[in-house]
């Protein structure tokens, strides 16, 4: 059952921002809804390399990368990426994602030093870092493109 949101609060784009952010994130994940699910995915992504790297994603899906496995999670992502038309995005990630996965569970399991890992994630923070900000102008436009598939708009 979608949400129902009155007309009157959905006045300008950061009111749909935050909107399709609060349904997302009330979600159980990984959801059955493929929409829901996909901006799940991609907002996640933004936010975790946005505050703390690579190193942030992979903590915080490590449970659900373990579950479908490291090619079923790139894929999901890059399908998203791409889908939004954040393809210099997608290029970053099926270059560095990976062998940062091995590295990550290598260091969790002690099998190799620390600098090792953070070696692979500097390079792949430093190229998401040179496209300063695209992504949250991409991805707002996706907000705004499917807000109405995750909430219902109702009159006042």
């Amino acid at each position: 059952m979608k949400r129902k949101i009155k007309r009157k609060d959905l006045v300008n784009n950061d009111d749909i921002w935050n909107v399709v952010i609060s349904v997302i994130c009330e979600s159980d994940f990984p959801t059955e809804n493929k929409i829901k699910k996909e901006a799940f995915t991609v907002f996640q992504y933004y936010s975790e390399l946005e505050s703390g790297g690579h190193e942030s994603l992979l903590t915080w899906f490590s449970e659900y990368i373990k579950e479908v496995g490291i090619d079923n999670y790139l894929k999901e992502l890059i399908e998203i990426l791409e889908k939004i038309g954040a393809v210099q995005y997608a290029a970053i990630e099926k270059k560095y994602i990976e062998e940062m996965w091995r590295l990550f569970v290598a260091l969790e399991n002690k099998g190799i030093k620390e600098d090792e890992f953070y070696h692979a994630v500097e390079k792949g923070n430093n190229e998401y870092d040179s496209l300063n900000g695209a992504l949250g102008k991409l991805l707002e436009a996706y907000f705004i493109n499917i807000y109405t598939d995750l909430i219902e708009v109702v009159e006042d």
